[in-house]
Protein backbone atom coordinates (compact mmCIF):
# COMPACT_ATOMS: atom_id res chain seq x y z
CA UNK A 1 0.00 0.00 0.00
CA UNK A 2 1.10 3.78 -0.76
CA UNK A 3 2.00 5.61 2.23
CA UNK A 4 -0.16 7.71 3.39
CA UNK A 5 0.20 12.07 3.07
CA UNK A 6 1.91 13.66 6.00
CA UNK A 7 -0.63 16.16 8.21
CA UNK A 8 0.07 19.06 9.60
CA UNK A 9 -1.75 20.71 12.25
CA UNK A 10 -1.64 24.27 13.33
CA UNK A 11 -3.22 25.81 16.43
CA UNK A 12 -3.34 29.27 18.06
CA UNK A 13 -1.72 27.24 20.95
CA UNK A 14 0.09 23.87 22.03
CA UNK A 15 0.06 22.50 25.41
CA UNK A 16 2.17 19.11 25.14
CA UNK A 17 1.48 17.52 28.57
CA UNK A 18 4.83 17.56 30.03
CA UNK A 19 3.77 20.75 32.22
CA UNK A 20 3.50 24.35 32.24
CA UNK A 21 1.78 26.87 30.15
CA UNK A 22 0.24 26.14 26.34
CA UNK A 23 2.98 27.85 24.17
CA UNK A 24 1.73 29.48 20.69
CA UNK A 25 3.20 28.89 17.29
CA UNK A 26 3.86 25.65 17.35
CA UNK A 27 2.53 22.70 14.96
CA UNK A 28 2.42 19.35 14.85
CA UNK A 29 3.56 16.95 12.10
CA UNK A 30 1.96 13.52 11.24
CA UNK A 31 3.70 10.79 9.29
CA UNK A 32 2.25 7.40 9.75
CA UNK A 33 -0.05 8.12 12.74
CA UNK A 34 3.19 9.16 14.63
CA UNK A 35 4.40 12.67 15.38
CA UNK A 36 7.26 13.26 13.20
CA UNK A 37 8.07 17.08 14.29
CA UNK A 38 6.77 19.34 16.33
CA UNK A 39 7.86 23.63 15.63
CA UNK A 40 7.25 26.46 14.14
CA UNK A 41 6.97 26.95 10.57
CA UNK A 42 7.91 23.75 9.73
CA UNK A 43 8.94 22.10 6.22
CA UNK A 44 6.60 19.74 5.12
CA UNK A 45 7.01 17.25 2.41
CA UNK A 46 5.13 17.61 -0.91
CA UNK A 47 1.63 16.47 -0.92
CA UNK A 48 0.92 17.19 3.17
CA UNK A 49 -2.78 18.07 4.20
CA UNK A 50 -3.00 20.90 6.37
CA UNK A 51 -5.42 20.90 8.81
CA UNK A 52 -6.53 24.56 10.49
CA UNK A 53 -7.64 24.43 13.80
CA UNK A 54 -7.39 28.58 14.39
CA UNK A 55 -8.08 30.49 17.72
CA UNK A 56 -7.71 26.41 19.87
CA UNK A 57 -5.35 24.84 21.42
CA UNK A 58 -4.28 21.65 20.89
CA UNK A 59 -3.28 18.93 23.66
CA UNK A 60 -2.33 15.17 23.91
CA UNK A 61 -5.85 13.24 23.97
CA UNK A 62 -7.70 12.67 26.79
CA UNK A 63 -7.89 9.56 29.14
CA UNK A 64 -10.07 8.23 30.85
CA UNK A 65 -9.23 5.58 33.31
CA UNK A 66 -12.26 4.29 34.66
CA UNK A 67 -15.31 3.12 32.48
CA UNK A 68 -17.92 0.53 32.44
CA UNK A 69 -19.07 0.48 28.96
CA UNK A 70 -21.41 -2.23 28.84
CA UNK A 71 -23.63 0.05 31.28
CA UNK A 72 -25.90 2.55 30.60
CA UNK A 73 -25.74 5.37 33.02
CA UNK A 74 -28.63 6.39 33.29
CA UNK A 75 -29.35 6.09 36.99
CA UNK A 76 -31.38 2.63 36.84
CA UNK A 77 -29.72 0.44 39.55
CA UNK A 78 -27.45 -2.36 38.62
CA UNK A 79 -29.96 -5.26 38.96
CA UNK A 80 -32.15 -3.68 35.37
CA UNK A 81 -28.87 -2.56 33.99
CA UNK A 82 -27.38 -6.31 34.37
CA UNK A 83 -30.67 -7.63 33.14
CA UNK A 84 -29.64 -6.83 29.79
CA UNK A 85 -28.47 -9.78 27.42
CA UNK A 86 -24.64 -9.52 26.63
CA UNK A 87 -25.79 -8.54 22.72
CA UNK A 88 -27.61 -5.40 23.97
CA UNK A 89 -24.28 -4.19 26.52
CA UNK A 90 -22.16 -4.16 23.64
CA UNK A 91 -24.72 -1.78 21.36
CA UNK A 92 -24.53 0.53 24.35
CA UNK A 93 -20.66 0.07 24.78
CA UNK A 94 -20.24 1.08 20.85
CA UNK A 95 -22.54 4.26 21.67
CA UNK A 96 -20.57 5.05 24.95
CA UNK A 97 -17.40 4.98 23.13
CA UNK A 98 -18.82 7.07 20.48
CA UNK A 99 -19.90 9.69 23.20
CA UNK A 100 -16.35 9.50 25.44
CA UNK A 101 -14.54 10.08 21.91
CA UNK A 102 -16.25 13.17 20.40
CA UNK A 103 -15.85 14.09 24.40
CA UNK A 104 -11.90 14.35 22.89
CA UNK A 105 -11.25 10.84 24.91
CA UNK A 106 -8.90 9.28 22.66
CA UNK A 107 -7.92 6.55 25.33
CA UNK A 108 -10.19 4.95 27.97
CA UNK A 109 -9.68 1.78 30.62
CA UNK A 110 -12.96 -0.89 30.53
CA UNK A 111 -12.72 -1.45 34.01
CA UNK A 112 -15.27 -4.65 34.53
CA UNK A 113 -18.12 -5.76 32.25
CA UNK A 114 -19.45 -9.38 31.92
CA UNK A 115 -18.64 -12.15 30.30
CA UNK A 116 -16.79 -11.17 27.09
CA UNK A 117 -18.37 -7.79 26.72
CA UNK A 118 -15.19 -5.93 26.85
CA UNK A 119 -13.30 -7.99 25.46
CA UNK A 120 -15.49 -7.83 21.63
CA UNK A 121 -15.71 -4.22 22.31
CA UNK A 122 -12.27 -4.06 22.13
CA UNK A 123 -11.77 -6.42 19.44
CA UNK A 124 -14.61 -4.36 17.42
CA UNK A 125 -12.56 -1.26 17.92
CA UNK A 126 -9.35 -2.88 16.85
CA UNK A 127 -11.03 -3.97 13.98
CA UNK A 128 -12.48 -1.00 12.85
CA UNK A 129 -15.87 -2.37 13.12
CA UNK A 130 -16.77 0.00 15.95
CA UNK A 131 -15.76 3.94 16.17
CA UNK A 132 -14.05 4.72 19.65
CA UNK A 133 -10.97 5.06 21.63
CA UNK A 134 -8.27 2.81 21.64
CA UNK A 135 -9.23 0.62 25.23
CA UNK A 136 -7.34 -1.40 28.02
CA UNK A 137 -9.71 -4.01 28.98
CA UNK A 138 -10.10 -5.75 32.37
CA UNK A 139 -12.52 -8.35 31.49
CA UNK A 140 -14.57 -9.14 34.13
CA UNK A 141 -13.61 -8.01 37.33
CA UNK A 142 -12.45 -10.28 40.38
CA UNK A 143 -14.64 -10.02 42.97
CA UNK A 144 -15.76 -12.32 46.23
CA UNK A 145 -18.64 -14.55 46.46
CA UNK A 146 -21.85 -12.08 46.55
CA UNK A 147 -19.48 -9.24 46.06
CA UNK A 148 -19.45 -5.84 44.29
CA UNK A 149 -20.28 -6.53 40.14
CA UNK A 150 -20.67 -10.46 40.88
CA UNK A 151 -22.71 -10.39 38.10
CA UNK A 152 -19.74 -10.46 35.67
CA UNK A 153 -19.25 -14.00 36.35
CA UNK A 154 -15.81 -14.09 37.64
CA UNK A 155 -16.00 -15.26 41.33
CA UNK A 156 -12.94 -15.67 43.69
CA UNK A 157 -12.13 -16.84 47.03
CA UNK A 158 -9.34 -16.92 48.76
CA UNK A 159 -5.87 -16.91 47.04
CA UNK A 160 -5.60 -19.99 45.06
CA UNK A 161 -8.65 -18.78 43.04
CA UNK A 162 -7.59 -15.72 42.81
CA UNK A 163 -4.44 -16.76 40.78
CA UNK A 164 -7.14 -18.82 38.60
CA UNK A 165 -8.67 -16.08 38.05
CA UNK A 166 -5.99 -14.14 36.86
CA UNK A 167 -4.60 -16.33 35.05
CA UNK A 168 -8.20 -17.12 32.91
CA UNK A 169 -8.24 -13.38 32.36
CA UNK A 170 -4.78 -13.01 30.68
CA UNK A 171 -5.42 -15.98 28.80
CA UNK A 172 -8.79 -14.31 27.27
CA UNK A 173 -6.79 -11.44 26.76
CA UNK A 174 -7.02 -8.46 30.01
CA UNK A 175 -4.82 -5.69 29.38
CA UNK A 176 -5.15 -5.39 33.54
CA UNK A 177 -6.27 -7.18 36.46
CA UNK A 178 -9.11 -5.28 38.17
CA UNK A 179 -9.88 -6.65 41.84
CA UNK A 180 -12.97 -5.40 44.07
CA UNK A 181 -11.21 -4.75 47.50
CA UNK A 182 -14.24 -3.72 49.20
CA UNK A 183 -18.31 -3.85 48.47
CA UNK A 184 -19.74 -0.87 46.38
CA UNK A 185 -23.11 0.11 44.94
CA UNK A 186 -24.38 -3.72 44.11
CA UNK A 187 -26.83 -4.53 46.39
CA UNK A 188 -26.08 -7.00 49.30
CA UNK A 189 -22.74 -5.62 48.95
CA UNK A 190 -20.51 -3.32 52.10
CA UNK A 191 -19.02 -0.62 50.71
CA UNK A 192 -17.32 0.47 53.79
CA UNK A 193 -15.63 -3.65 54.61
CA UNK A 194 -13.16 -5.07 52.78
CA UNK A 195 -13.73 -7.79 50.61
CA UNK A 196 -10.12 -9.80 50.42
CA UNK A 197 -7.76 -10.03 52.64
CA UNK A 198 -4.30 -8.56 51.98
CA UNK A 199 -2.91 -12.34 51.23
CA UNK A 200 -5.98 -12.44 48.69
CA UNK A 201 -4.64 -9.20 47.14
CA UNK A 202 -1.02 -9.82 47.41
CA UNK A 203 -2.32 -13.15 45.21
CA UNK A 204 -3.52 -10.91 42.65
CA UNK A 205 -0.47 -8.76 42.31
CA UNK A 206 1.77 -11.44 42.17
CA UNK A 207 0.07 -13.54 39.43
CA UNK A 208 -0.87 -10.44 37.41
CA UNK A 209 2.88 -8.77 37.39
CA UNK A 210 4.39 -12.36 36.61
CA UNK A 211 2.11 -11.88 33.53
CA UNK A 212 3.47 -8.23 33.05
CA UNK A 213 -0.17 -6.80 33.73
CA UNK A 214 -0.66 -3.63 36.49
CA UNK A 215 -3.88 -3.96 38.98
CA UNK A 216 -6.42 -2.15 39.67
CA UNK A 217 -8.30 -2.06 43.20
CA UNK A 218 -11.80 -0.72 43.66
CA UNK A 219 -11.63 0.45 47.44
CA UNK A 220 -14.30 2.18 48.85
CA UNK A 221 -13.44 0.68 52.63
CA UNK A 222 -10.62 2.23 54.73
CA UNK A 223 -9.76 -0.78 55.46
CA UNK A 224 -9.31 -2.24 52.12
CA UNK A 225 -7.36 0.82 50.89
CA UNK A 226 -5.03 -0.45 53.84
CA UNK A 227 -4.98 -3.82 52.62
CA UNK A 228 -4.55 -2.78 48.81
CA UNK A 229 -1.68 -0.62 50.26
CA UNK A 230 0.40 -3.41 51.79
CA UNK A 231 -0.55 -5.90 48.97
CA UNK A 232 0.93 -3.67 46.17
CA UNK A 233 -1.84 -3.24 44.50
CA UNK A 234 -0.75 -0.43 41.37
CA UNK A 235 -3.69 1.84 41.08
CA UNK A 236 -6.53 2.46 43.58
CA UNK A 237 -9.90 3.83 42.59
CA UNK A 238 -12.12 5.82 44.50
CA UNK A 239 -9.91 6.10 47.79
CA UNK A 240 -13.43 7.43 50.02
CA UNK A 241 -11.58 6.95 53.27
CA UNK A 242 -15.32 5.08 54.39
CA UNK A 243 -15.79 3.49 57.59
CA UNK A 244 -17.79 0.23 58.33
CA UNK A 245 -20.16 2.68 59.39
CA UNK A 246 -20.78 4.26 56.54
CA UNK A 247 -19.51 7.78 57.51
CA UNK A 248 -16.53 9.21 55.68
CA UNK A 249 -13.12 9.77 57.75
CA UNK A 250 -9.77 10.76 56.69
CA UNK A 251 -6.97 8.51 58.06
CA UNK A 252 -4.00 10.63 58.34
CA UNK A 253 -1.65 7.21 59.07
CA UNK A 254 -3.15 5.66 55.50
CA UNK A 255 -2.45 8.28 53.51
CA UNK A 256 0.99 8.70 54.58
CA UNK A 257 1.58 5.00 53.33
CA UNK A 258 -0.20 5.50 50.30
CA UNK A 259 2.31 8.55 49.58
CA UNK A 260 5.15 6.57 50.81
CA UNK A 261 4.38 3.52 48.60
CA UNK A 262 3.72 5.39 45.43
CA UNK A 263 0.50 3.56 44.34
CA UNK A 264 -1.66 5.52 41.79
CA UNK A 265 -5.16 7.13 43.00
CA UNK A 266 -8.32 7.73 41.08
CA UNK A 267 -10.58 9.48 43.27
CA UNK A 268 -13.43 9.08 40.54
CA UNK A 269 -14.66 11.98 41.76
CA UNK A 270 -17.83 12.76 39.47
CA UNK A 271 -19.06 9.19 40.85
CA UNK A 272 -19.02 9.72 44.55
CA UNK A 273 -20.42 13.27 44.66
CA UNK A 274 -23.13 12.99 42.12
CA UNK A 275 -21.86 15.99 40.15
CA UNK A 276 -23.47 15.71 37.33
CA UNK A 277 -26.91 16.45 39.00
CA UNK A 278 -25.34 18.55 40.95
CA UNK A 279 -24.11 20.78 37.55
CA UNK A 280 -27.88 19.94 36.06
CA UNK A 281 -29.28 21.63 39.13
CA UNK A 282 -27.36 24.39 38.83
CA UNK A 283 -28.12 25.59 35.62
CA UNK A 284 -31.97 25.56 36.28
CA UNK A 285 -31.15 27.57 39.72
CA UNK A 286 -33.94 30.23 39.01
CA UNK A 287 -36.70 27.57 38.41
CA UNK A 288 -35.59 25.11 41.19
CA UNK A 289 -38.58 24.00 43.38
CA UNK A 290 -37.89 24.00 47.11
CA UNK A 291 -37.28 20.30 47.22
CA UNK A 292 -34.69 20.51 44.45
CA UNK A 293 -33.06 23.54 46.24
CA UNK A 294 -32.50 21.29 49.25
CA UNK A 295 -31.26 18.47 47.24
CA UNK A 296 -28.59 20.78 45.45
CA UNK A 297 -27.62 22.01 48.93
CA UNK A 298 -27.69 18.61 50.27
CA UNK A 299 -25.63 17.79 47.24
CA UNK A 300 -23.10 20.21 47.32
CA UNK A 301 -22.17 19.90 51.43
CA UNK A 302 -21.65 16.15 50.06
CA UNK A 303 -19.11 16.78 47.27
CA UNK A 304 -17.32 19.27 49.60
CA UNK A 305 -16.92 16.99 52.68
CA UNK A 306 -14.99 14.39 49.24
CA UNK A 307 -13.02 17.22 48.29
CA UNK A 308 -12.10 18.50 51.44
CA UNK A 309 -10.61 14.55 51.99
CA UNK A 310 -8.88 14.87 48.78
CA UNK A 311 -7.64 17.93 49.17
CA UNK A 312 -5.56 17.06 52.32
CA UNK A 313 -4.23 13.68 50.99
CA UNK A 314 -2.60 16.34 47.76
CA UNK A 315 -1.09 17.58 50.65
CA UNK A 316 1.40 14.65 51.10
CA UNK A 317 4.43 14.33 49.00
CA UNK A 318 3.95 13.17 45.54
CA UNK A 319 0.32 12.78 45.66
CA UNK A 320 -0.47 15.35 43.13
CA UNK A 321 1.41 13.87 40.60
CA UNK A 322 -0.46 10.76 40.68
CA UNK A 323 -3.87 11.81 40.66
CA UNK A 324 -6.00 10.03 37.91
CA UNK A 325 -9.21 10.95 36.29
CA UNK A 326 -11.61 8.48 36.01
CA UNK A 327 -15.72 9.08 35.42
CA UNK A 328 -16.64 5.67 36.44
CA UNK A 329 -18.84 6.61 33.76
CA UNK A 330 -21.92 3.71 32.95
CA UNK A 331 -22.83 3.24 36.78
CA UNK A 332 -25.45 4.80 38.12
CA UNK A 333 -26.76 7.91 37.01
CA UNK A 334 -22.90 8.73 35.11
CA UNK A 335 -23.24 9.66 31.45
CA UNK A 336 -20.45 9.07 28.63
CA UNK A 337 -18.85 12.06 27.53
CA UNK A 338 -18.01 13.97 30.66
CA UNK A 339 -14.90 13.42 31.48
CA UNK A 340 -14.62 17.46 32.10
CA UNK A 341 -17.06 17.03 35.35
CA UNK A 342 -14.19 15.50 36.87
CA UNK A 343 -11.58 17.65 35.85
CA UNK A 344 -13.62 20.44 37.38
CA UNK A 345 -13.78 18.51 40.66
CA UNK A 346 -10.21 18.28 40.57
CA UNK A 347 -9.80 22.04 39.95
CA UNK A 348 -12.13 22.49 42.82
CA UNK A 349 -9.35 20.30 45.20
CA UNK A 350 -6.55 22.24 44.33
CA UNK A 351 -5.08 21.37 41.03
CA UNK A 352 -4.09 24.38 38.80
CA UNK A 353 -5.75 23.97 35.40
CA UNK A 354 -2.29 23.12 33.53
CA UNK A 355 -1.79 20.24 36.28
CA UNK A 356 -5.43 19.32 35.48
CA UNK A 357 -4.65 18.65 31.67
CA UNK A 358 -1.19 16.74 33.16
CA UNK A 359 -3.64 14.36 35.04
CA UNK A 360 -5.43 13.61 32.47
CA UNK A 361 -2.64 12.76 29.79
CA UNK A 362 0.72 12.49 31.16
CA UNK A 363 -0.18 11.04 34.38
CA UNK A 364 -2.77 8.93 33.61
CA UNK A 365 -0.62 7.39 30.19
CA UNK A 366 1.94 6.57 33.41
CA UNK A 367 -0.68 5.20 35.49
CA UNK A 368 -1.54 2.47 32.82
CA UNK A 369 1.51 1.82 31.80
CA UNK A 370 1.20 3.71 28.25
CA UNK A 371 3.58 6.54 28.29
CA UNK A 372 5.92 5.35 25.97
CA UNK A 373 3.44 5.84 23.38
CA UNK A 374 0.56 8.40 24.65
CA UNK A 375 0.60 11.53 27.32
CA UNK A 376 2.40 13.97 25.43
CA UNK A 377 3.10 15.70 22.49
CA UNK A 378 6.69 14.23 21.68
CA UNK A 379 8.16 13.34 18.22
CA UNK A 380 7.91 9.73 18.09
CA UNK A 381 4.65 9.41 19.84
CA UNK A 382 1.04 7.96 18.88
CA UNK A 383 -0.46 11.30 17.08
CA UNK A 384 -3.85 11.01 19.53
CA UNK A 385 -4.82 14.90 19.84
CA UNK A 386 -7.82 16.85 21.02
CA UNK A 387 -8.48 20.33 20.46
CA UNK A 388 -10.53 22.92 22.62
CA UNK A 389 -11.88 26.16 22.11
CA UNK A 390 -10.15 28.61 25.17
CA UNK A 391 -6.97 27.24 26.37
CA UNK A 392 -7.26 24.61 29.12
CA UNK A 393 -4.17 25.36 31.04
CA UNK A 394 -5.77 28.62 32.17
CA UNK A 395 -9.03 27.54 32.04
CA UNK A 396 -10.84 24.63 33.59
CA UNK A 397 -14.11 25.49 31.73
CA UNK A 398 -12.00 24.90 28.02
CA UNK A 399 -12.37 20.79 28.89
CA UNK A 400 -16.16 21.31 28.27
CA UNK A 401 -15.38 23.21 24.88
CA UNK A 402 -14.05 20.19 22.35
CA UNK A 403 -13.64 21.49 19.01
CA UNK A 404 -11.58 18.60 17.07
CA UNK A 405 -10.52 15.25 18.06
CA UNK A 406 -7.68 12.96 16.13
CA UNK A 407 -6.31 9.48 16.66
CA UNK A 408 -3.12 8.57 15.02
CA UNK A 409 -3.20 12.02 13.23
CA UNK A 410 -6.75 11.11 11.36
CA UNK A 411 -9.48 13.80 12.61
CA UNK A 412 -12.42 11.90 14.12
CA UNK A 413 -15.04 14.89 14.99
Amino acid sequence: MPALPATLIRAALLADGLGGLARPGIEVLVREGRIAALGSRLECPPGTQIVELGPACLTPGLIDGHTHLGLSGDGRPYAEMFGESDEMMVLIGARNLQLHRDAGITTLREHGARNQVGFVLKEGVRRGLIPGPRLQVSGRPITCTGGHFHMCNEVADGEEQVRRSVRRLVHEGADYIKIMASGGGTAGTLPGLASYSTGELRAAVHEAHYFHRLTAAHCRATDSMRRAVEAGIDLMEHAEFLDADGELRFDPELAAMMAECGIWISPTLQAWTRYGRIVELRQRRAALTAAEEGELQDLEVRAELRLDHLRRLLEYPGMRERMVPGTDAGAGAIAFGHLDYDLQLLHQAGLSPAEVLESATRVSAAAIGAEKELGTLEVGKIADLTAFAGDPTRDIGAFSRVVAVFQEGVRVR
